[in-house]
């Protein structure tokens, strides 16, 4: 039926992207914030970036479960949450670099991606649901 969204992929991509990147925050996060945003960390930074992995990876461990049953009101819900997320740190890298001037080889790439994702949240939020078999 037109206007229906498949839910499970979108829940998928953000399960293994999340995760991945708060396993990568809390195992090397100087080297994930170099290549982010082209600067290092202190102690202090390091050990606030590793609690952002702890959060990256319950939401990706939130995103891969509600996969399971991606019509459900809490998948829904969680995806308006990973809107959120997905805008907020967009907006968060570009002020960085406007702002700032920081930039690493990774920062348009994940800010655009974030871009991106957002845009794909958004059309699973807009998109009428879709009917249980």
């Amino acid at each position: 039926m037109p206007g229906r969204v498949n839910r499970k992929p979108l829940l998928s991509v953000m399960a293994v992207a999340e995760g991945a990147t708060g396993v990568a925050l809390l195992v090397a996060p100087a080297m994930l914030v170099e290549l982010l945003l082209g600067t290092g960390l202190d102690a202090t930074a390091a050990t606030v970036a590793r609690v952002a992995g702890v959060a990256l990876l319950a939401l990706g461990i939130a995103c891969w479960r509600a996969s399971a049953d991606a019509a459900s009101d809490a998948a829904r819900g969680l995806v308006a949450a990973m809107l959120v997320y997905n805008f907020g740190v967009s907006a968060v890298l570009m002020l960085a670099a406007f702002r700032h001037g920081l930039s690493g080889i990774g920062l348009w790439p994940v800010a655009i991606a974030h871009i991106a994702i957002a845009g794909w949240c958004l059309a699973f939020i807009l998109a009428p649901p879709r009917e249980s078999a």
